[in-house]
């Protein structure tokens, strides 16, 4: 996890989260929080939805079919997606090292 107002990449090790998928924790408050999340080719963020959070994720690198809602779509780097709180949504990467920035409103008591 950050530690204060930085987040240096190289001083933070990821943290495997599930078989393909790892992140890091960036800095946060109690109403903003920021999560970069980097996938294998096919791993799968599985469909779900927040009771609480509203979630905006930005493509860093490589692709993802994302799931949102009802529709399926791909997006690449540069592209994000928004997930207001209880709307369904998940992920496939579509290549190796694929990467999202995840925001969360407010932070996610359960990643710290």
């Amino acid at each position: 996890m950050a530690d204060g107002q930085f987040f240096i990449s190289d001083d933070v090790e990821w943290e495997r989260v599930e078989p393909g998928i790892k992140r890091k924790i960036m800095p946060y408050t109690d109403g903003l929080m920021a999560v970069c999340v980097n996938f294998d080719k096919d791993a799968v963020g599985e469909v779900h939805s927040h009771d609480v959070h509203d979630q905006i994720a930005i493509c860093l690198a490589g692709a993802f079919e994302v799931e949102l809602g009802n529709e399926k779509r791909t997006i690449k780097a540069g592209d994000s997606f928004l997930a207001p709180k209880g709307t369904a949504h998940g992920v496939v990467a579509l290549e190796q090292d694929s990467q999202l920035l995840d925001t969360f409103n407010p932070h996610r008591d359960d990643f710290v």
